[in-house]
């Protein structure tokens, strides 16, 4: 398969490594001084505070020609610019993002044929230029990487991808509600991110009970405002527990090594502009996604 993995952040670049290191054809995009330094050095990994080491992965600035995958791994407002550099550029397209938007808005610019989605299930900080990933446990190794057909359809393209995910040893399911997944995330992600933006980090967050009823007030509602029922079922618990129960387990979870070594410890501007979008698209109305 000759792939191009779109985005060289934490979670593509870590996706781009794995498939390098089980002998996929595999190109990682990147621009401006993230391109200069995947050049010089590679991509540069350590599992949380352990040794770092190289990958290398081959970068390039631009798309070239045709894949039979591109896999794209941006924030979610820097989808638009990404659709209209691959509408000329072959291959399907599976975005693995944060996205509420539903499928439409992607398959307008580059072709419905063409779309998958998805979500990583992979999480680390930068450190310099030291992608710092989180330790894999039982639990995280039994998170599978969902994936699907915007229709809910489990096709042969769709088939293929998640068998060569796997034999690189990456742990991919189908999801047949891929929308409504992606929908549910998105209703627990934005309150989640925001208030850990605001209170400055996950554990600062955890030690204000008040805050995180707040953001599970808010929570709460996001599911509750959906058309669909939440997928996974289990994001029912969060409207159906005792609000002290799940203040306590989501304190537990907020000072966990898990959300310490994620995306929930970046503070930066990008990842305010990306919680605002997303919030955008789950206030659209039905229609207008």
């Amino acid at each position: 398969m000759k792939l191009l993995v779109y985005g060289a952040g934490v979670c593509g670049s870590l996706f781009a490594a794995r498939m390098h290191e089980a002998d996929h054809d595999v190109s990682l995009l990147a621009r401006g001084e993230r391109l200069t330094v995947l050049r010089r050095q590679g991509v540069q990994l350590a599992e949380e505070d352990g040794p770092v080491r190289r990958v290398p992965v081959p970068v390039v600035e631009h798309p070239d020609g045709e894949y039979d995958l591109i896999t794209v791994f941006v924030r979610t407002h820097q989808v638009d610019a990404v659709l209209e550099s691959l509408a000329g550029v072959r291959g399907d397209v599976l975005f693995l993002l944060n996205w509420a938007a539903g499928p439409e808005s992607l398959g307008a610019v580059i072709g419905h044929e063409r779309v998958l989605l998805g979500f990583p299930t992979t999480g680390g900080t930068m450190d310099g230029d030291v992608i710092r990933y989180r330790k894999s446990n039982f639990i995280t190794r039994r998170v599978a990487m969902p994936i699907g057909e915007p229709d809910g359809r489990t096709t042969p393209r769709l088939v293929r991808i998640v068998e060569t995910f796997r034999t690189a040893g990456i742990n991919a399911k189908a999801e047949p509600q891929m929308d409504a997944w992606l929908r549910t995330h998105a209703a627990f992600e934005v309150p989640l991110g925001q208030a850990v933006h605001a209170a400055g980090g996950p554990v600062v967050l955890a030690d204000d009970p008040e805050a995180v009823r707040g953001m599970l007030h808010l929570m709460r509602q996001n599911l509750a405002a959906m058309e669909t029922p939440p997928v996974p079922g289990a994001f029912a618990a969060l409207r159906a527990l005792p609000q002290g129960l799940l203040v306590a387990a989501l304190r537990r979870f907020l000072k966990s090594p898990t959300a310490v070594h994620s995306g929930l410890s970046d503070l930066s501007p990008a990842t305010a502009a990306e919680l605002e979008r997303l919030a955008e698209q789950l206030r659209a109305p039905a229609g207008a996604r």
